[in-house]
């Protein structure tokens, strides 16, 4: 099956949103859980997705106060409280995944604070049969954290979501920093796209330098046999309209569902 996320640069109606998805062949879709992005009814997404045809593969976490998590103060307790929230709203909206990151931009030290709040976090998951994602890097830190995480919690519902973008523009291209390779046994959700190697620009598939031979086959080894899903936006590709560009995505997207497929 195929997905988009919702969100890839259009300023469009929701219900349009989700119908040219859908029109455009894709099975499913996934939402941005916050009003960052002007959104501030976001809670009835999942049912005008739903009408529209769509299955909700995931939502997304906020993750630009995430560092707060890592610290003794009340931006921290609300942060890990948005968090056990978003858990619960899976739940109650049957969205199976939640996507998070571990940290945003300068990483902050993992310590037994925010510890401590990964491990409320993970027990209201399997109180809830939700699956945590976090998402791999660019940043050789992040990576780090997040390898930490995997490797001191061992719960069937956390995993991680694998970013073919931040992939491809991460720091550092040692096989230690790779989570494809080391936890591919937990790989829960994918976010494909493609860049120019330094920055992560959300590009279609194959209009970058990401080798997708070889990606999808690294994917198709873990034994991942979920929803190829894109993680795109129209920078770039202002000159299409909606309609245009998801067609487009789909394409690439079939493309990558044949790559998987062939190997």
């Amino acid at each position: 099956m195929l997905s988009i996320f919702a969100w890839f640069g259009y300023k469009l109606p929701k219900k349009a949103c989700f119908d040219l998805i859908r029109q455009a062949g894709f099975d499913g879709t996934s939402l941005w859980w916050n009003n960052d992005v002007s959104d501030d009814n976001f809670y009835e997404n999942p049912e005008i997705a739903k009408n529209a045809g769509l299955f909700i593969e995931n939502i997304h976490a906020p993750f630009e106060k995430m560092n707060y998590i890592w610290e003794d103060n009340l931006g921290g307790e609300a942060v890990s409280e948005y968090l056990l929230k978003c858990v619960d709203d899976c739940c109650d909206y049957e969205i199976p995944v939640m996507v998070m990151h571990s940290s945003f931009g300068e990483t902050e030290p993992v310590n037994e604070i925010g510890l401590r709040r990964f491990d409320l976090l993970i027990e209201r998951a399997e109180q809830k049969n939700i699956n945590i994602a976090l998402e791999n890097m660019r940043k050789t830190s992040l990576i780090k954290q997040t390898t930490q995480l995997l490797e001191r919690f061992d719960s069937e519902r956390l995993g991680f979501c694998y970013d073919s973008g931040h992939d491809n523009a991460r720091q550092s291209k040692e096989p230690e920093f790779d989570l494809l390779d080391r936890f591919g046994n937990r790989l829960m959700m994918l976010h494909l796209h493609d860049n120019e190697s330094v920055d992560d620009q959300h590009l279609l598939p194959f209009d970058g330098t990401t080798d997708w031979k070889k990606i999808m086959k690294r994917i198709a080894n873990t034994g991942y046999t979920g929803t190829v899903s894109l993680e795109v936006h129209n920078t770039g590709y202002e000159s299409l309209n909606a309609e245009e560009f998801l067609k487009l995505a789909f394409e690439r997207a079939k493309k990558l569902e044949l790559i998987t497929n062939s190997e």
